[in-house]
Order: structure tokens, then C-alpha cells, then sequence
């Protein structure tokens, strides 16, 4: 088979119902894949414009935990496929297809939908995480999962022995057979000839259909499993089926400044998001969003274009080493290496440093803003100053062990009362 009639053939399943609650409030009333970031995208935008570039255009996005803003995202910018080509991006929220239970794990999500999977007539799944920052050519991994053999492809980064334990870890042999599979080993193994580095799973797996299915189906008889594909799957599958590992160098999608660098971001920690967003206010950051030749797509809005008012002694509007979306208004204002999304207001007299600012808040006169993650459609006071005094922040905000302090309007009305 060709790849071009193997990617036709090819169901793309994006796990995305996950609430991501070590980001705290900022998942309150969004799932994880909701979450904006880098200005004008939302995490989702990610793995499903890896699909698109990738030629991968049927596309399942599996939602459960307060679904609403994402649902209403891909709806209104993910909506420009051909049905008539047999290409789709479809939602499949959590329906308890398969008896009383959401979904218990990642395995029993896929599982609960084995009904709509089987009525597709696929060859291969495309199992993707909704909720990582990447840019990576699918089609490439699906070639050397055809090449190879094998029943199931596991994507794989090289990481450092110090975070190893938060990952899945692969022991592989020269051919890239996954022969031992660990799920956050307390004693991470290393690479042949590395070690200071162990290979770890990228939650990204393509199986061959049939494969899957009798795998799942299996799975879901068993009382003892917790129905997860790194927990669970993953390991049953070595030492009993043909199971590879792709390394990511072969498929991502290179920054050419950082070409022994390859991007994947988990940003699901306050800090992790935190450090994303900075990232992109470099002067030449690792993720480099203005590669037309593997675009970033977005649900697109009717905005105007970034405004900076004043130039009077120390009411100037200026923005520095930072990125200022479509619709901000920097009013008499000074804003350095920070990011503000779309329909951000910042008014005079205020200092926001070191800060990532959601779409359509507004930020008052006076206001000093230092190491904050403000939420969307916050009013911050007039005279509010955050990151300069640690008790007073933890006292009013959340703040973390890093010094980052997250801002809703939740917490802005309780001081109110």
C-alpha cells in the first residue's frame, strides 16, 4: 500500500476530554485541550494542524470533561473539510456507548467508540494526546510503521534521567523493537551509549486496526486493569506482539536554529504553560510559529489589529521583547517580555512584566503585574500590583513554588467581599 492511499486510510483519534488539573483554576471551566496559548491558539490547534499538514483528514477528537468552549472551537475553525472526499473532523463527545461508565482511561475512551471506529473501515488508528505542543509529520511515522511490520508504533523523545519518571520508559534493541516498557519508573533505564538519557513515550501510538480492536475488547473483560494504554496496553503488548519505537527526531518538524532540539511540550503545569508562553517572546524562540510551510491553523474572528496610545514622559505605550495579539489596546502603558492574546486592554500607567495575559481582560491604571498567568475576561483594579509581595499573592491569588501567581476573576471578586 502506497502512503498516500495509507493516510486516506487512516483514522485519527485525538484524546481530548482530560480536565488537566494540575493547571488549577485555569481548567475550572475548560477541559486541558481548551486552554489558550501562544497568543491566538488553543492547545487542541496543535495535534489537529499536525493531522491536516500531515494529510491526515479524518479525525475524531473524543471530549468528556466540560467540553463546551472546545466543542464550540473546533466547530467554528475546524469546520473547512470535504465530506464528499470522505475528510472529516468530527466530535465524539462521551455518550456511555458501552454501559453506566464515562471513560476510565485512555484504552476504554477508544474502546467506548469501537461502534463509529469499525463503521469507518480503517486500516490504521492514529492515537494522538489532545493536550501537547508540537509540531510533528504523522505521515512519516505511519511509513515506518507500514515498513516495519509492526502491529503498533510507539512515538518516543529522548529525555533527561532527572525527568524520566514522569514518562513512560522504553527499553529497545537495535532495531527499535520495544523489548521492556516502564510506566514512571522509580529508577528510569538509560539509552545504549547514553547514560544521562532515557527514551520515553510521547502518549502517540498507531496500531493496525483489527489489531486494535480485539485488543480493547479484551482489555475492557479485564476487572483488573485500569483500561490505559501506557498503564496498561503498552506493556501487555511487549514480548507478545511486533511493537516499535519511532523516534520523534525522524518525523518533527525542525526549528532550523535548534535543529538538535526537538519541540514537544507538556504543558499541563502552571509553570510548564508559564515557560511555553515565554518561550515565544524570545528574540528566536524553540517554536517557531512562523513556518509557513507547516501553519498553525486557529478558529479565525473579525479583530482589529494591535493599537499603543500616548508617548508623554512616563505615559508612553510600548511593548517590549513581547507578543501583542489582534484587538489589544497598550494605552499609555508599558508591557515587556510578556504575551497578550486577543482583545487585551492595558491601561495607563501600568507595568506588565513576565506575564502571559488571556484574551479580553483589562487591566487598570497603575496596576504592576510581575510573573503572572492572568485568566480570560479578568478586570484587574485599579492600583493592583501582583509578583512583588509572595504572602500577600498566596494570600489573594494562587501562587506556586516557582513564583508564578494565576489570576481569575473569581479570585479578583472574592477580595471584593
Amino acid at each position: 500500500m502506497d502512503l498516500n492511499t495509507a493516510r486516506m486510510k487512516t483514522l485519527s483519534i485525538i484524546l481530548a476530554g482530560g480536565r488537566g488539573s494540575r493547571l488549577k483554576q485555569l481548567t475550572d471551566n475548560r477541559s486541558k485541550p481548551a486552554v489558550p496559548i501562544a497568543g491566538k491558539y488553543k492547545i487542541i490547534d496543535f495535534p489537529l494542524s499536525n493531522c491536516i499538514n500531515s494529510g491526515m483528514r479524518r479525525i475524531a477528537v473524543l471530549t468528556q470533561y466540560r467540553s463546551h468552549t472546545l466543542n464550540q472551537h473546533v466547530q467554528r475553525g475546524w469546520n473547512f473539510l470535504r465530506s464528499d472526499f470522505n475528510e472529516f473532523i468530527e466530535l465524539w463527545p462521551a455518550q456511555q456507548q458501552t454501559g453506566g461508565d464515562w471513560y476510565r482511561g485512555t484504552a476504554d475512551a477508544v474502546y467506548q467508540n469501537l461502534t463509529m471506529i469499525d463503521g469507518l473501515e480503517s486500516e490504521y488508528i492514529l492515537i494522538l494526546a489532545g493536550d501537547h505542543v508540537y509540531k510533528q509529520d504523522y505521515s512519516l511515522m505511519l511509513q515506518d510503521h507500514i515498513e516495519s511490520g509492526a502491529d503498533v508504533t510507539v512515538a518516543c523523545i529522548e529525555v533527561p534521567l532527572k525527568e524520566a519518571d514522569q514518562f513512560g520508559i522504553m527499553h529497545v534493541d537495535e532495531s527499535d523493537n520495544i523489548i521492556a516498557f516502564e510506566e514512571k519508573p522509580s529508577d528510569p533505564p538509560t539509552m545504549p551509549g547514553k547514560p544521562n538519557v532515557s527514551l520515553a513515550s510521547m502518549g502517540i501510538y498507531i496500531f493496525n486496526t483489527k489489531f486494535l480492536s480485539e485488543n480493547l475488547r479484551s482489555d475492557a473483560r479485564d476487572d483488573d486493569s485500569s483500561h490505559d494504554f501506557g498503564k496498561d496496553l503498552i506493556p501487555l503488548f511487549v514480548g507478545r506482539s511486533k511493537i516499535k519505537a519511532h523516534h520523534f527526531s525522524q518525523s518533527v518538524i525542525d526549528n532550523k536554529s535548534y535543529p538538535d532540539a526537538p519541540y514537544w511540550r507538556d504543558v499541563g503545569t502552571l509553570t510548564a504553560y508559564w515557560e511555553a508562553n515565554m518561550d515565544l517572546t524570545r528574540l528566536v524562540p524553540e517554536l517557531d510559529l512562523y513556518d509557513e510551510e507547516w501553519p498553525i491553523r486557529t478558529a479565525q474572528y473579525q479583530r482589529p489589529a494591535a493599537k499603543f496610545n500616548y508617548n508623554y514622559e512616563e505615559r508612553i505605550g510600548t511593548a517590549l521583547n513581547s507578543v501583542v495579539s489582534a484587538g489589544c489596546i497598550v494605552s499609555g502603558s508599558t508591557v515587556e517580555q510578556s504575551i497578550l492574546f486577543n482583545n487585551v486592554r492595558v491601561n495607563s500607567y501600568s507595568y506588565v512584566n513576565k506575564s502571559v495575559i488571556l484574551p479580553r481582560c483589562d487591566i487598570g491604571r497603575h496596576c504592576r503585574l510581575n510573573k503572572v498567568v492572568v485568566d480570560s475576561d479578568c478586570c484587574i483594579p485599579e492600583g493592583t500590583v501582583i509578583g512583588e509581595d509572595p504572602v500577600a499573592d498566596a494570600a489573594r491569588f494562587y501562587r506556586n513554588s516557582d513564583g508564578i501567581t494565576l489570576v481569575t476573576q473569581g479570585m479578583i471578586e472574592a477580595l471584593a467581599d
